[in-house]
């Protein structure tokens, strides 16, 4: 119970912070507020009695912040259809960007107790691919194929992303100087996979300001993530048994909470499972803020295209019309929703 509790809790607050967002720039504009829920289904608990009502709902897998005029036609001055294409675009930017910052604030938390991993080569492996190209312990990888490197982490990802037996353009520092050299991956026999042949242990912030550009460097590299994680689902590169709803991400936490206990000492163990669950938040609150910038109807990245086509054309979308999108949008978004909650039920069954 605990555990699902926590779980709760943990989808709640980014649900919140990211409705929140909306809200707080609604206001800021002078857009009336019909609305603001945590949850959705059957209310739970409402109160407020101005303008503003708040709810409470049984589900825990969504909210939302109901806007004058936000869905339909509008006379009212305060409607959200009344105001500027810049105070719009906003508040519907502003649920997303409100994500990016409780990712970068839990960020700071992960900063300061775990070790930071600038992409400094603690080993280069003899016989291995980057001694050959001529890589040495103490360089630092800027680029590969010229796309920017600013955590160790990425080098990882940057091998399941492109295929890994083509030559690597690697641009590199050492004392002070930019180098490049080609990388030829060399096939690991025991794992099957191509390796660099190189590791980096990480180590502590040196102050609170590099923790500060640190945690900033980790929003980054979520975002990063989240998009080439798209680019391999299109491209093939991910199954549908890579996707995962709430119930998957709710149990691969509980599992996180399990190994961080098991692997603490008491003295440790709830700062350790703490920390777990704010990692987890990280990733799951900028995969949010990105996935709702994603062009889709129904979304606020849909809303902010319909938005900006007003701007260009000087006329605005069609409520009507708007509405007809965003509802073919929503279904089909119930549908993937419906799709995913049964592919990790499906997956929880064939992993017991």
């Amino acid at each position: 119970m605990l555990k699902i509790l926590v779980i709760i809790l943990m989808f709640g607050i980014i649900v919140f912070v990211h409705e929140f967002g909306h809200f707080i720039f609604a206001k800021m504009n002078k857009i009336k507020v019909n609305e603001f829920a945590i949850g959705m289904g059957p209310a739970i608990a409402k109160w407020g009695r101005k303008e503003t009502k708040y709810s409470l709902r049984c589900l825990p897998i969504g909210g939302y912040c109901l806007m004058e005029g936000e869905a339909e036609d509008s006379k009212d001055e305060n409607a959200f259809g009344s105001k500027s294409v810049w105070a719009r675009l906003m508040v519907l930017f502003a649920g997303p960007f409100f994500n990016f910052i409780l990712a970068f604030l839990l960020s700071i938390i992960i900063c300061h107790y775990y070790a930071i991993d600038p992409p400094v080569l603690s080993e280069v492996v003899a016989g291995s691919a980057a001694e050959e190209a001529g890589l040495q312990a103490g360089d630092e990888i800027i680029k590969l194929n010229g796309s920017r490197v600013m955590t160790f982490r990425e080098i990882s990802i940057f091998r399941m992303v492109t295929d890994p037996s083509k030559p690597v353009k690697v641009t590199y520092k050492r004392d002070g100087e930019v180098h490049e050299t080609t990388v030829n991956l060399k096939l690991d026999a025991e794992t099957g996979q191509y390796m660099f042949g190189i590791t980096s242990y990480g180590r502590e912030a040196a102050n609170f300001g590099e923790e500060l550009k640190y945690s900033l460097i980790e929003v980054r590299y979520q975002m990063k993530a989240t998009f080439l994680s798209l680019k391999m689902l299109f491209t093939g590169k991910a199954s549908k048994d890579d996707l995962m709803g709430p119930v998957g991400l709710g149990h691969m936490v509980s599992d996180v909470i399990d190994e961080a206990a098991a692997q603490s000492t008491p003295e440790t163990k709830w700062l350790n499972v703490f920390l777990n669950i704010i990692n987890f938040m990280i990733l799951i609150s900028a995969n949010l803020g990105i996935m709702n910038l994603l062009p889709i109807p129904a979304l606020d990245g849909g809303r902010i295209l319909f938005v900006l086509a007003e701007a260009v054309t000087g006329k605005p979308i069609p409520k009507e019309k708007e509405a007809i999108v965003n509802g073919i949008g929503f279904v089909l978004l119930m549908l993937l929703m419906i799709f995913v909650f049964f592919n990790d039920i499906s997956n929880l069954f064939a992993a017991k």
